[in-house]
């Protein structure tokens, strides 16, 4: 078995993107929910009709309408992307599922409390994990508008696996500075 090196110099997430039905609408939540910030918007790209299926896993015909960068606090960005079909209405049947987003809160009560007085969907948690290697974790997931899994995450004190190994992840600069 041949051993392979991971990526060179990779430093860690820059983005995250999302396939979203409405892209005013998903910035509003955003905006409000978590109090992200706009930086730019780009698009349309019309492209040739196989790109979408080749480099975003999208059907073939979908183009991207329009896309929006988002800076979310002080961790990676978000792109927002609204796809249109080849009709040249909004499509984003070709978005994949199955994932999500986890977003650090420093105190994770409060957070809740803002997603129930946004209407968000809680679909489980807050969980506090006490043992294990994920002890000092708190999660909740929770859903957007429309549909997309979201998760909050916080753990002022540090998690356990991360202190055993001595390993440095991000983490928020307020957080950072209570580990020195």
């Amino acid at each position: 078995m041949t051993s392979r090196a991971p990526v060179p110099g990779l430093a860690g997430i820059e983005h995250i993107g999302l396939v979203v039905p409405d892209l005013d609408g998903a910035t509003t939540f955003f905006a409000n929910v978590l109090g992200v910030e706009a930086l730019y918007d780009v698009g349309p790209f019309p492209g040739p009709e196989d790109w979408m299926a080749g480099h975003l896993a999208g059907a073939t015909g979908a183009h991207i309408h329009r896309m929006r960068i988002l800076a979310v606090a002080n961790g990676p960005a978000i792109e927002l992307i609204e796809l249109t079909g080849a009709d040249g209405r909004t499509d984003n049947s070709s978005a994949p599922a199955g994932w999500h987003i986890a977003f650090y809160v420093e105190d994770m009560d409060a957070a809740l409390a803002a997603l129930k007085m946004h209407d968000c969907k809680i679909l489980s948690g807050p969980v506090d994990m006490t043992e294990g290697p994920s002890a000092g974790l708190a999660w909740l997931y929770f859903r957007a508008p429309w549909g997309q899994q979201l998760e909050l995450v916080s753990y002022p004190g540090g998690i356990a696996a991360y202190r055993k190994l001595g390993r440095k992840v991000w983490r928020p600069a307020s957080v950072a500075a209570k580990d020195t």
